[in-house]
């Protein structure tokens, strides 16, 4: 990995937020945009920004990045209004597009050097080493990369000048899972070392692994936002049970702790919340054939915030 300097964290009580939304609407005249965004970005950490496609999210970011107004609501960047100080913001972060165009005759040497140039450095050295990271090979034609290798040059470009603030739009699409892990981990060092990173994903394992929260964006609405380790934490249980009986609905539904209980024949489906000792017992005490108690995955865990979101 490429070392960067820590600073350590800032914690969210103490410092002011990296980034702050403030009631943002953006809204095309052939509908969607975003709806009344209010969200913070905090120093030190990783913010996954879920939803799926179409929801608002290179939307958001564009607004960030002040490639777009807002109709209504402001936003700061390093206590910066991002409208009136976007140059000296975009001086301080690494941007992914999600549709990331290059210049297709130059080598992503080429590319990469003028990049740095533009931005007053980085060093070659720096720029060598985080392509080693990914294995990108420098002096090929953009023409000729396949779709993961041009991401590849993206992530390094916004990596390189070791910014403030990351930005990044899908920033995995089109990478192996080998380089998708790389990837993480070169995120995770950004944010330890005191850095931001704002990540748009629609895939939701990949934001899980490199999180620390998450906000959830549907239809352009802020649905929720959470610290994974809260909604790790708070889950429901699932317990499958078959019974050599035909199991009454009625008896395990009313039990404490239970929020579903699905019958089909002998199969009984549970979720329960908290204290698993009741349920259990009552399993215990029927003609159990077979039992299987689970956590749900964190992807069940967000789409059951768009399930219960009106």
């Amino acid at each position: 990995m490429v070392q960067v300097e820590s600073r350590g964290p800032s914690s969210p009580a103490t410092s002011p937020p990296v980034v702050h939304f403030d009631h943002v609407t953006k809204i095309y005249r052939g509908g969607g945009g975003v709806h009344d965004l209010t969200l913070d970005v905090n120093a030190g950490e990783v913010l996954g920004f879920l939803g799926p496609n179409g929801a608002g999210k290179t939307t958001t970011i564009r607004l960030l990045l002040d490639l777009i107004r807002p109709s209504t609501g402001t936003i700061d960047v390093f206590g910066l209004d991002s409208r009136r100080n976007s140059v000296a913001i975009r001086r301080r972060v690494g941007y992914l597009p999600g549709d990331l165009a290059l210049y297709e005759h130059l080598s992503a040497r080429d590319v990469l050097s003028h990049f740095a140039h533009l931005r007053g450095g980085p060093s070659w050295p720096t720029i060598r080493a985080l392509a080693d990271i990914l294995e990108l090979d420098l002096e090929r034609p953009i023409r000729s990369l396949s779709r993961g290798t041009r991401q590849k040059v993206g992530i390094v470009a916004a990596l390189m000048g070791d910014p403030e603030l990351l930005v990044l739009d899908e920033p995995t699409s089109g990478l192996d899972p080998l380089v998708q892990r790389q990837v993480h981990e070169m995120l995770r060092a950004a944010a330890d070392a005191g850095h931001s990173v704002f990540l748009s994903s629609h895939i939701l394992s990949e934001v899980a692994q490199v999180a620390d929260r998450v906000g959830l964006i549907r239809d352009g609405r802020l649905v929720a936002v959470e610290r994974v380790v809260d909604l790790q934490q708070h889950a429901a249980h699932l317990i499958d049970a078959r019974l050599r009986g035909t199991p009454a609905r009625e008896d395990y539904a009313s039990l404490p702790g239970v929020t579903s209980c699905t019958v089909n024949d002998h199969d009984l489906h549970l979720e329960v919340a908290g204290d698993l000792r009741p349920v259990i017992a009552a399993l215990a005490a029927s003609d159990l054939d077979d039992l299987s108690v689970r956590e749900p995955s964190l992807e069940e865990v967000f789409l059951s915030f768009y399930d219960n979101v009106d």
